[in-house]
């Protein structure tokens, strides 16, 4: 369940969580408290993902929620993507596709990986490692990152990496 806390993490203020209905493991706000205000989150069950897409795609070009998340069960293919990538561009809002490992989607402009990692000094479960696999205009990486309780946001905790030539000055 790594990728939804990924996504409340993401999602920081306002947000719309579209599944299909037929979907086994309810999800609660409540659930999410820690990562976001649960009065905050509307959710919103379809009958088949061809109409969540269409609930997306609205709620996106309306802009009237700022971020829409949507669970997908079958690939999208470049049409569906691209009317997705099309309305939040015009509500000015963010979409996020959330797709079962190893699905994919072409139409991305980022794709991401989120798991958890085991952190043997500390309690805290909320270590994990999002990785980016795909950034059509950018970097792919990956970074740990932990949640603040106190400062409610994520936090990089990766250790600093050598860039060139700083290997000699280590000696």
């Amino acid at each position: 369940m790594a990728f939804s806390a990924m996504a409340a993490a993401a999602a920081s203020g306002p947000v719309l969580w579209i599944r299909e209905s037929w979907q086994e493991g309810g999800l609660h706000p409540v659930g999410f408290a820690q990562f976001l205000d649960p009065a905050r989150v509307l959710l919103a069950r379809s009958a088949h993902q061809i109409d969540s897409l269409a609930v997306a795609e609205e709620a996106l070009r309306d802009g009237v929620v700022p971020c829409v998340l949507i669970e997908v069960t079958r690939p999208l293919n470049l049409r569906e993507g691209r009317r997705l990538q099309l309305a939040a561009k015009a509500g000015r809002a963010t979409g996020l596709c959330l797709i079962p490992e190893g699905m994919g989607s072409n139409a991305a402009e980022t794709r991401w990986h989120a798991r958890p990692k085991f952190d043997p000094e500390s309690e805290d479960s909320t270590l994990m490692c999002w990785e980016i696999k795909k950034n059509k205009s950018g970097t792919i990486g990956a970074w740990d990152v932990r949640w603040s309780h106190q400062a409610r946001r994520v936090h990089v905790v990766s250790p600093v990496r050598l860039g060139p030539g700083s290997q000699d000055a280590l000696g």
